[in-house]
């Protein structure tokens, strides 16, 4: 839907889901606290960090209000992000739309491929098909490759968080979006 200069894009009201591997697995897995000594598993974190140098970092986020209005996704990585202390958040997600090039289409009328800065072509998410996903206690989750997201959200005045991306993912693998409506 096209604008016209000066109109305000449609402000969407999305009711948030508890994240819990059954409800976030078309995004990528919720990870919660085994015992020591669990043999590795489907449990765990399926990750995919084969494309550069890893990195692990707390990042401290302030000011996060449970609103957005662009969303990203990083083609080549996997990310997992968490709370520390393990306090309410939120993510909006949509489902990875990456493609071969930019002759392929999704079946849907007029949502063409687009080219990222990275190189990478992606179809821009559908908005009605944006979700927002409640991550309470201690656990984190794990980012499917190409996995839109918006967040981390909150409603308190700063929260840290870790980080489990690539050295590189912020720079290289991001494609990012305002959503419209």
């Amino acid at each position: 839907m096209e604008r016209t200069q000066g109109e305000e894009p449609a402000r969407v009201k999305l009711r948030a889901v508890e994240a819990t591997p059954e409800s976030f697995a078309p995004f990528g897995q919720v990870i919660a606290a085994s015992p020591d000594g669990d043999e590795f598993g489907p449990h765990d974190a399926q990750l995919d960090l084969s494309r550069g140098v890893p990195r692990f970092y707390i990042m401290r986020l302030q000011d996060r209000p449970l609103e957005f209005s662009t969303i990203t996704h990083h083609a080549s990585v996997t990310q997992c992000l968490g709370s520390i202390g393990g306090h309410d958040w939120y993510l909006g997600v949509a489902k990875p739309s990456i493609v071969d090039g930019p002759s392929e289409q999704s079946g849907q009328e007029g949502r063409k491929p687009l080219q990222s800065r990275a190189g990478h072509y992606y179809l821009p998410p559908d908005p009605a098909e944006v979700c927002v996903f409640r991550v309470s206690g201690p656990k984190f989750l794990k980012l499917n490759k190409g996995t839109w997201h918006a967040g981390p959200l909150f409603k308190a005045d700063a929260v840290d968080f870790y980080n489990l991306e690539l050295s590189n993912t912020n720079g290289t693998t991001a494609g990012s979006l305002t959503v419209k409506d």
